[in-house]
């Protein structure tokens, strides 16, 4: 995202030469091109969606979003309109005479920032055209075979061709074009291969070939510098995918990319250095209440606890208020995404929580941690698991015959009191009250274990998580400690088996495990850090480098990041292992301390900050101890128990008013008059 009010050009080969060295935001027009432009298929519709307040703020009506139009998107998302910039709606008019289908609107998101949509089935007719002309810009072929690839060339087309319109009657205006990843890269190329007076950027969010590698298990980081990279390309069949990406790359002016850890892979596998780093952030709401975040995870985690009670019926053995909730989110890339080394760690988590487990109840102690771990990754299934169903029928049955016993016995209770008398506790329960008692306990015995899976997968046999939770025996069984639900689907507020919104899920939780091999950013666990939910990420992940590089106690704030890089995996899964079991020696008051301090990391991800993060780290808290780990109990606390002699040395105002200190000043809109001299750093993203 382009930032400030005005724009220092530079003389990159190729880049246009305006005549003013700043130009204010006036005189120029952003536009901003994506697949994911209303319309969510990943993590690029969460990173345009959540700094379009921001863009448009500091843009106003200069401010564009270039996307692909479907109709069920546009009927709920976008509120049509007129366009009032004179060059948009020129550009429209003459491309809708050509044949072509062009929308205009405001995106019904925060900040309401207009989009400028394709229709690409409308303009297909054209495509056989446009492979001629991309083959005479770059090269580069397209296979008939290759649906999104095509499509990807009719949406890049069109962008070529409405950016040469607005060009044409610009009217002094000055363009700039960024464009997000290869799907919208062919429009960049095109641009350039014309000679259109626009700057460009190009932003890569992860490499094509790297994604594929990594889910391949090619040892990807160790070898970066080995691969092949036209044969790799070549085997996957994505050579063209791949040329597509490069060429991008290679003709845009300026090239970034979200992280650290991704600027050293594009170098590789794109053969061009990033020219800037630029974080993904999010658009932080802070609440009135100092710690309405903590009110929320109460209310939310009472909804999990109703969920787990129907699921584990019959089976329902542990104290859910000395249950933790954990959970893995996202795209269903088993090995990319950490899911492999998440289960092997949950297995010996599992033994280490037994074994305490089994030392406490030898002591007479009566403190025991359960761990409730959900798998929230989307796969094909056909429908509900029956079993999932029934569990949550039974709950609602018995929480009705509950109700109704309760009122009935207010009533008797309330009738005696009136008379002035002490009811005989005898008669409050007669024969039919004890029937129906024992037949709601008759009613939530089972003699299967509680499932898995909350849905009946397609592929069961085959499937990675299910074909591992076999293997390492976590069968939900009585004596387990950790406790798996794979529920392969988005979470939805409408659901019948748990209605709970991602956001609303996640505040519920105590935990958000992430441990990717392949994260070029890593929004799961930055949402997590934001409503104030600890977290696991790994130095793979570009969430985990960033931290690291502006937090000097990651795991003080709530942040522990696994070593992916540098070691082993079985070191790694040990490594996690640790950090899961250490978790669980939380007390509930250290758990409220980590909480308050990851929530206060969250200004760190805010779009208004990133640019500003430079030169500074967020330092070890000074409170004894300095993080939670510091003084754990060698086996498991309840969630209600403390420790008498913990430290009271903890003052959260005065953590908070020195972190505070450590995010500099927020943007703020303010014009530099011409020849005013920029501060080092001003501006700067």
């Amino acid at each position: 995202m382009l930032r400030g009010r005005s724009l220092s050009v530079t003389s990159l080969s190729g880049f246009p030469q305006w005549e003013a060295d700043k130009l204010p935001v006036e005189d120029l027009l952003l536009f901003e091109v994506s697949w994911e432009v209303t319309n969510k298929v990943g993590g690029i519709c969460t990173v345009i969606q959540t700094k379009a307040k921001t863009t448009a703020d500091e843009w106003g009506e200069n401010y564009f979003l270039i996307g692909p139009h479907f109709e069920h998107n546009m009927k709920t998302q976008v509120e049509p309109c007129e366009p009032l910039n004179a060059a948009v709606r020129r550009a429209m008019d003459a491309m809708n005479k050509h044949g072509c289908q062009v929308r205009f609107g405001r995106w019904l998101i925060e900040g309401s920032p207009y989009v400028v949509l394709f229709d690409i089935g409308y303009s297909a007719w054209n495509l056989d055209r446009w492979k001629g002309d991309f083959w005479e810009a770059c090269s580069v072929g397209i296979p008939h075979h290759d649906r999104e690839a095509n499509d990807m060339l009719i949406f890049g087309s069109l962008t070529a061709w409405f950016l040469k319109e607005v060009t044409d009657h610009a009217d002094g205006q000055h363009v700039i074009a960024h464009f997000h990843e290869w799907q919208a890269g062919t429009g960049l190329i095109l641009s350039r291969a014309r000679k259109l007076p626009i700057a460009t950027i190009f932003t890569t969010h992860a490499t094509l070939l790297g994604r594929y590698l990594c889910a391949a298990n090619a040892d990807f980081y160790n070898h970066l510098d080995k691969f092949n990279i036209d044969k790799e390309a070549g085997e996957r069949q994505i050579y063209h995918r791949y040329c597509m990406e490069r060429a991008s790359v290679h003709c845009a002016h300026v090239f970034t990319t979200v992280s650290e850890i991704t600027a050293i892979e594009a170098e590789h596998m794109l053969k061009r250095k990033p020219d800037v780093v630029t974080p993904n952030g999010l658009n932080v709401k802070k609440f009135s209440a100092v710690h309405e975040f903590q009110n929320l995870h109460a209310m939310y985690k009472a909804r999990i606890q109703d969920f787990v009670r129907g699921h584990f019926y019959g089976h329902l053995d542990f104290d859910l208020e000395k249950t933790l909730f954990l959970f893995i989110a996202g795209r269903y890339e088993f090995s990319n995404k950490g899911a492999d080394i998440f289960l092997e760690s949950l297995s010996r988590l599992n033994f280490l929580l037994r074994l305490s487990y089994f030392l406490i109840s030898h002591q007479m102690h009566k403190s025991n941690i359960t761990v409730v771990v959900f798998f929230i990754m989307p796969a094909k299934t056909n429908n509900f698991n029956v079993e999932t169903l029934k569990g949550q029928a039974v709950r609602k049955q018995l929480w009705d015959t509950v109700h109704s016993m309760k009122e009935k016995f207010g009533k008797k209770l309330y009738d005696a009191l009136l008379r002035g008398e002490i009811p005989d506790m005898n008669n409050i329960l007669d024969r039919d009250d004890l029937t129906i008692m024992k037949r709601a306990i008759f009613s939530t015995q089972r003699q299967s274990l509680p499932p898995v899976t909350t849905h009946n997968m397609i592929d069961d046999s085959t499937d990675p998580i299910l074909s591992t939770i076999r293997r390492l025996g976590l069968f939900n069984s009585r004596s387990d400690r950790v406790k798996i639900i794979l529920h392969p689907e988005f979470l939805s507020s409408t659901s019948p088996l748990l209605p709970m919104d991602y956001e609303e899920f996640v505040r519920g939780c105590h935990l958000g495990v992430f441990p990717s091999y392949y994260e070029p950013w890593g929004y799961t666990p930055a949402e997590c850090t934001v409503m104030g939910i600890p977290s696991v990420t790994t130095n793979l992940s570009g969430f985990g480098c960033f931290v690291q590089e502006h937090v000097a106690d990651p795991t003080a704030y709530g942040i522990y990041i696994v070593d992916r890089r540098f070691c082993s995996p079985d070191d790694s899964c040990n490594q996690l292992t640790q950090f899961l079991y250490g978790f669980c020696k939380q007390s509930r008051r250290q758990r409220i301390i980590q909480r308050n301090r990851t929530e206060r990391l969250s200004d760190l991800l805010d779009w208004r900050y990133l640019g500003r993060t430079d030169g500074f780290k967020y330092p070890r808290p000074s409170s004894v101890p300095p993080s939670p780990l510091g003084s754990q109990a060698s086996s498991p606390q309840s969630s209600d128990v403390e420790d008498e002699n913990e430290d009271e040395r903890y003052d959260e105002e005065e953590e908070a008013e020195r972190d505070r200190l450590n995010i500099k000043s927020p943007f703020y809109l303010s014009h530099v008059p011409h020849g005013k001299k920029k501060l080092h750093g001003e501006y700067k993203n």
